[in-house]
């Protein structure tokens, strides 16, 4: 999904609160609407908009959600989102939710269990909202149940292969979990793969949380919510399917982070040598990108999220530190490995590349060599 066009913005730089929007896809019963609200319950302060699809003209799972969100839900009954809206309409409902005032800090588009997802991702790419940036589609699969489904709906192979994560849900309730999840992985483009039950995934694997205390004068979920108490499926300290022991609070092992700083400026050739073969499982990459002589002007933001790839030029500020400062995020991926192919990345070179940084600007939005959209790969 690297070849996308988002939105032109003024001189190229990112938006000020530029959105996330997650599309969270998967065949009726598996645990969508179950890893929504696990979402809203440990949201740790930040506040997610929706946009529930629910298939039929009773909007049980907008049911489910609408109490955590308030005026920030947005309901379509009586059919598939990829088919009841364009793209144009598609962004009427994002923006309402994108609006400053609503403080949200992620949208998240639950697919109806019969919606395509790789029509729901080529409508939040085609978005003309400059506030809002793709956030990667989420396929959640009922691993009890994956064979069946396999075997009624063989397309489940096919949207495995476009998702950039994969949560295995219900694990408790298979007998071989460590078979399906390989089952799974076998079945991605380099997604990560991450284990569950009753839907409970880290919400920092699709987005940012902001600390509680940052959320002034707005009562969250999480005011509403006493996290000692477990959830409506039981005790968060139970297992999670593959017979570890965990607490929701402890949602961080099933993802790892790397953290890189570098003071030496990173050679854009090496770069884009490194984004392009990353590898399977890492998920997210975020934060900025001394290029050196390369162009002494700018820093570049990055934000990838699986195949998604976007830079966003910005001049350095007098103040500003000149380095590299990436976080990186996936599961399991080599940590070790990867931040010595970064430190593989940096060049002290006091003269610029002439063409090097024809790569980087393929994925600078509005760039004249900018490809068309290919949202879904081959």
């Amino acid at each position: 999904m690297g070849n996308n066009s988002v939105h032109e913005t003024d001189g190229g730089r990112r938006p000020q609160q530029q959105i996330p929007v997650v599309v969270l896809a998967g065949f009726l019963g598996s645990g969508k609407t179950t890893l929504l609200n696990h979402l809203l319950h440990r949201s740790a302060g930040s506040r997610i908009g929706a946009i529930v699809n629910d298939f039929g003209a009773i909007e049980i799972d907008a049911l489910a959600v609408a109490g955590a969100l308030g005026d920030s839900t947005v309901s379509l009954g009586n059919g598939c989102l990829c088919c009841a809206v364009d793209a144009g309409e598609l962004d009427v409902y994002l923006g309402k939710l994108a609006a400053p005032e609503t403080g949200v800090d992620v949208i998240v588009i639950e697919a109806s269990g019969l919606a395509e997802p790789q029509e729901l991702v080529r409508m939040v790419l085609a978005s003309e909202h400059p506030g809002i940036v793709y956030g990667g589609l989420v396929e959640v699969v009922d691993a009890a149940e994956f064979d069946d489904t396999r075997a009624r709906h063989p397309e489940i192979d096919r949207h495995l292969a476009l998702a950039d994560l994969v949560v295995v849900n219900k694990l408790d309730r298979t007998a071989d979990p460590e078979r399906v999840l390989a089952l799974v992985g076998s079945l991605t483009d380099r997604a990560a793969v991450v284990p569950a039950t009753y839907g409970r995934v880290d919400p920092e694997f699709l987005f940012d949380c902001r600390p509680s205390e940052e959320r002034i004068g707005q009562l969250s979920f999480d005011d509403l919510h006493d996290h000692d108490h477990g959830d409506s499926h039981g005790d968060d300290r139970g297992t999670d399917g593959l017979g570890r022991s965990g607490h929701a609070g402890h949602l961080h092992t099933g993802y790892d982070s790397l953290s890189f700083v570098s003071d030496v400026p990173l050679d854009p050739r090496r770069l884009m040598r490194f984004l392009d073969s990353r590898p399977e499982g890492l998920y997210r990459i975020k934060g900025h990108v001394d290029l050196g002589p390369n162009d002494l002007r700018n820093r570049y933001t990055m934000h990838a999220v699986g195949r998604f790839l976007r830079f966003y030029p910005e001049p350095w500020a007098p103040a500003d530190e000149r380095r590299t400062q990436l976080v990186l995020i996936g599961s399991g991926i080599d940590t070790e490995a990867l931040g010595t192919e970064l430190k593989g990345c940096e060049s002290d070179a006091p003269h610029a590349d002439e063409h090097g940084m024809w790569g980087v600007l393929r994925y600078v939005q509005g760039s004249e060599d900018e490809p068309g959209p290919e949202p879904c790969g081959g």
